[in-house]
């Protein structure tokens, strides 16, 4: 590969909302880019980078499964990734017993197990070379029981979790860890997991561009984790002192369908 040759950042969830501002912070900022999405718009995605003047692979997958993750894996064609954003991930309203089993399989293995798949594979290879930057998208959800959507917080704790371990395994090294946890954002995350009715659903939301640029901001200076806007902080902050069964009442209130109607 040419001394000159940009950085590759690989982004996945790039088809849209924080995924895609991400896509577009890397390209401004002089990486190529592998994008992956489970959406065909992942491609329209990738003509939007290219004009912004980096070189643009684009891998329509399912991250949920293994197969998928190596889909985009092996379309790095063993390329030196300077950026992992790790970002791909979706939501499931409604009371886990009234769930499709299939559907809340798909949160955990899309959130959780594609999430670390892809992670320890691109990450031995920074491991090797002793250089790269990981940046995972959590969730301020995880510092709460989700009633009405206990699936969905319990892999953002997971993840929240798991991201500061991984960091601490790290420290000795030129690789770092960032946990970007964000509250709620305008993206399609509440139509997709079928929670426009909910009082979250239909309340204001943060910006993706805003959100984005905060955890890129952070990834670039080898920040171990930030929460996105002022709000979220003073969220977080409460939660860790408010007892679990005070926070899940609290969230049932936000994400119980039909609550958006009262």
């Amino acid at each position: 590969m040419p001394e000159t040759a940009k950085p590759l950042a690989i982004v996945t969830g790039a088809s849209s909302g924080i995924g895609y501002e991400l896509a577009k912070l890397c390209a401004e900022n002089g990486y190529d880019l592998l994008i992956a999405a489970d959406q065909a718009a992942i491609h329209d995605a990738a003509k939007d980078f290219q004009a912004l003047g980096a070189k643009v692979d684009a891998v329509e997958a399912d991250l949920s499964t293994l197969e998928g993750v190596d889909k985009l894996y092996a379309a790095a064609h063993g390329r030196p990734v300077g950026a992992l954003l790790a970002n791909a991930g979706h939501g499931l309203g409604h009371a886990f017993l009234d769930q499709d089993f299939t559907e809340a399989r798909h949160v955990i293995d899309t959130n959780i197990t594609g999430t670390l798949y892809l992670i320890q594979k691109v990450g031995r290879d920074m491991r090797a070379r002793n250089e790269g930057r990981i940046l995972i998208t959590g969730s301020i959800a995880g510092f709460m029981p989700g009633t009405f959507q206990a699936v969905y917080n319990g892999t953002k704790a997971f993840i929240d979790s798991f991201s500061f371990a991984l960091r601490n395994e790290l420290k000795d090294t030129k690789i770092t860890v960032t946990c970007l946890m964000p509250g709620a954002t305008d993206t399609e995350f509440f139509e997709r997991a079928g929670m426009e009715d909910t009082q979250v659903g239909q309340a204001k939301k943060d910006d993706p561009a805003f959100v984005a640029k905060v955890g890129f901001d952070a990834m670039m200076n080898g920040e171990g984790d930030v929460v996105s806007g002022w709000k979220n902080k003073f969220t977080t902050i409460l939660a860790n002192v408010t007892p679990a069964g005070m926070l899940a009442e609290q969230h049932r209130k936000m994400a119980e369908p039909g609550s958006g109607q009262r």
